[in-house]
C-alpha cells in the first residue's frame, strides 16, 4: 500500500479528511447493513434529537504502523463495550461491539494509505460516534439514529517534546453524582469547554475537577483520567462512579503491575494528599500520558518532585512500555492488538 504524500513528521493534532468512512442508520427498530461511503457530510432534519437535546456519544482510538510494517489497532473491543454502555445510559439503540469493531476495521483498511509510517511520530486517529438523527420536539429519545466512523491522520500530542503541565483545581464541576460522567457523552465535553477556555486565559494547561458533592476528592480533567505515583513508587488512580473508565488508564495500571512489577491501587484520592505524591500524569488516547509538574489550588502551588523539565522516571517507564506495546516493539497481552488485514 503506497502512502499518501503527507508531511507526516509535521502533522498537528487536527482533522484531515480521508477517503472513506463507515455509516449505518437505525430506523423502525433496527440497524441497516451499513457500509463505506466517500461522503463526509451529515444531512439531518432541523429538529433532529442531537440538535435539540444533545443525544450523542462518541469514542476515540488509534491505528498504528508497527515496527514490522503491520497496521494495528489497540483494544477496540473495549471502546465498543464503552459505547454500548454510553448508549444504554442515553436511551440510544446499542450498536453491538462486534459490529463496532468490524466497522472500525473496515474504515481503517479503506484508509490504509493515511496510516502514518512507523517512526514518524504520527498515528491514524479513529472517531466512532452516534447521534439522534430523527426529529423530536418533546423531551424524549428520538426514533432514528446514525452511527459513523471516520479517520484522520494526526501528529503527536506533544509538539517539540514532552513538557510537564501546570494545572489548576477548578471551581467548576465536571459531573454530578449519578449523572453521566462515567460515559462518553458529547454533552459532558460541551460542559467542560468554558472551564478549559477560562483555564487557558488564566495561564493553565488544564483543570483538575473535584467531586461535585464535597469538592474534596480528585476526579479527572475535561478529557483525561489521572494517575499518581507515590514516593515509594506505587501507581495510584482515583476511584469514582462519575469519572470515565479510561481504556488507557486501565492499560497503564496493568502494565505497571504485570510488566514493571509495581504495586497498583485504585481508591479515593483526597485533595489534601496531592502534595505527598512524587509524580502525576493525565492519561488518555491522545498522548498516552501527559506529565503534570505543578498543581495550583487557588494560588497555592503544589510542585511535584518530578519537576517541570521532564516526565518523572516511573511515568516515563509506563509511557515507554505502553507505546512499545502499541507500536509492536514489546509483546502485547493477548487480545490487546488487532491487526488490520
Amino acid at each position: 500500500m503506497e502512502k499518501k504524500q503527507i508531511d507526516w513528521e509535521n502533522l498537528d493534532f487536527g482533522y484531515i479528511r480521508t477517503e472513506r468512512r463507515f455509516v449505518t442508520n437505525y430506523k423502525d427498530g433496527a440497524w441497516d447493513a451499513g457500509g463505506l461511503t466517500e461522503d463526509a457530510n451529515v444531512v439531518i432534519n432541523e429538529c433532529a434529537g442531537v440538535l435539540q437535546y444533545s443525544q450523542s456519544c462518541f469514542e476515540g482510538l488509534k491505528a498504528y504502523t508497527t515496527e514490522d510494517g503491520r497496521i494495528v489497532t489497540f483494544r477496540p473491543d473495549l471502546n465498543g463495550q464503552r459505547m454500548e454502555d454510553s448508549c444504554r445510559r442515553l436511551e440510544m439503540p446499542v450498536y453491538p461491539r462486534e459490529k463496532f469493531v468490524d466497522a472500525v476495521m473496515q474504515t481503517v483498511k479503506a484508509n490504509a494509505a493515511y496510516v502514518p509510517p512507523y517512526g514518524s511520530g504520527a498515528t491514524l486517529y479513529i472517531r466512532p460516534f452516534m447521534f439522534a438523527s430523527g426529529p423530536v420536539i418533546g423531551v424524549k429519545p428520538a426514533d432514528e439514529y446514525q452511527f459513523r466512523v471516520f479517520t484522520t491522520p494526526v501528529g503527536p500530542y506533544f509538539k517539540g517534546g514532552v513538557k510537564p503541565l501546570t494545572i489548576r483545581i477548578s471551581d467548576f464541576d465536571r459531573a454530578a453524582p449519578n449523572g453521566t460522567g462515567h460515559i462518553k457523552a458529547g454533552l459532558n465535553y460541551a460542559m467542560s469547554l468554558h472551564a478549559i477556555v477560562d483555564a487557558h486565559k488564566q495561564g493553565f494547561d488544564e483543570n483538575m475537577y473535584l467531586d461535585a458533592a464535597s469538592h474534596t476528592k480528585v476526579e479527572e480533567t475535561g478529557g483525561a483520567n489521572f494517575i499518581f505515583i507515590t514516593k515509594d513508587q506505587k501507581v495510584v488512580t482515583p476511584r469514582s462512579g462519575s469519572i470515565l473508565p479510561s481504556i488507557t488508564r486501565r492499560s497503564l495500571m496493568y502494565v505497571a503491575k504485570e510488566y514493571l512489577g509495581l504495586e497498583t491501587e485504585e481508591r479515593e484520592i483526597y485533595k489534601e494528599e496531592l502534595a505527598d505524591f512524587a509524580e502525576c500524569g493525565l492519561c488518555g488516547t491522545a498522548a498516552v500520558i501527559s506529565p503534570v509538574g505543578k498543581i495550583v489550588d487557588h494560588g497555592t502551588e503544589i510542585c511535584l518532585p518530578s519537576g517541570m523539565a521532564d516526565m518523572g522516571p516511573v511515568t516515563k517507564k509506563l509511557y515507554d512500555t505502553l507505546t512499545g506495546i502499541q507500536m509492536g516493539r514489546i509483546e502485547a497481552p493477548e487480545g490487546w492488538i488487532q491487526e488490520i488485514r
